[in-house]
């Protein structure tokens, strides 16, 4: 049986190897219940007012991500569930429930809510109840990883550079998310101790998946992410492990930043 890695744990930074930061619930007022056979599960993210709180902002987005064909209940309501202007500039909270990208800083962006939408429920494939273990690469601001705190047993974020992950961090902090730890490091090489990962998930686009992502995704498992092809650009990709082998979905066109090497 693989171990569990334990946190906070620190890699070697120079090797370009990610260091977990403490479980963002680590202060000691984490908000949990008991689920079956006595396992601890996160709550819900606790509501922080900004001035856009109110669940009917949140309803209205979710309608159009209906109309857009998201069809997963699940995803629908932990979408309807997280404050997404919590994630964003505070310049920018009037913009948070639109559907569209909006700049976190260091050339990043958070991606549209219906992009967020559309990855997790491709991730989720008609799963029922929620997925296992799952890596998100590219922490971001960490709105995507509050997301899937809702619908996954553990995520594992990695982010590349500093400066994000400290603002994930901080964004994070208030939600009390006993099932979400950050790690510093290149996401390209993965994250070997946490796998296998029901499902990983990618905010970035290379002109093709690192094998360490194939390597650490269990057999049953989902890879969804960006990835370029033949014709220059950005396609959302469906990579499946099964036990005859590999099998790779190319689906629709999709606009994401560079996937990079290294720490920033």
């Amino acid at each position: 049986m693989t171990q569990r890695p334990r946190f906070p744990v620190t890699l070697d930074l120079h090797a370009g190897k990610p260091v977990a930061t403490k479980n963002i619930a680590s202060n000691g007022h984490a908000t949990r219940t008991s689920g079956p056979n006595g396992t601890k599960t996160a709550t819900a993210p606790v509501t922080r007012g900004l001035g856009l709180d109110s669940q009917a902002v949140r309803a209205r987005m979710v309608q159009k991500l209906a109309a857009q064909g998201i069809a997963d209940a699940a995803v629908l309501q932990a979408m309807g569930t997280v404050e997404r202007h919590c994630f964003v500039d505070s310049a920018l909270v009037n913009q948070a429930y639109e559907d569209t990208s909006l700049p976190i800083g260091l050339g990043q962006t958070i991606s549209k809510p219906n992009v967020v939408a559309r990855m997790i429920e491709l991730l989720r494939h008609g799963h029922e109840g929620k997925l296992g273990r799952v890596l998100e690469i590219g922490t971001g601001c960490g709105y995507q990883a509050a997301v899937l705190s809702l619908l996954a047993s553990e995520v594992y974020s990695i982010e590349r550079l500093r400066g994000l992950h400290d603002k994930a961090r901080d964004n994070l902090r208030a939600f009390r998310l006993a099932n979400v730890h950050l790690l510093f490091g290149d996401g390209m090489a993965g994250y070997a101790k946490g796998a296998p990962y029901a499902g990983i998930i990618a905010a970035a686009g290379g002109e093709a998946l690192p094998q360490a992502w194939a390597d650490q995704l269990a057999m049953g498992g989902r890879l969804v992410a960006p990835m370029v092809t033949a014709t220059g650009r950005q396609a959302l990709v469906v990579l499946d492990k099964t036990p005859q082998g590999l099998k790779q979905s190319v689906l629709e066109a999709v606009h994401f930043v560079p996937l990079k090497s290294g720490i920033a």
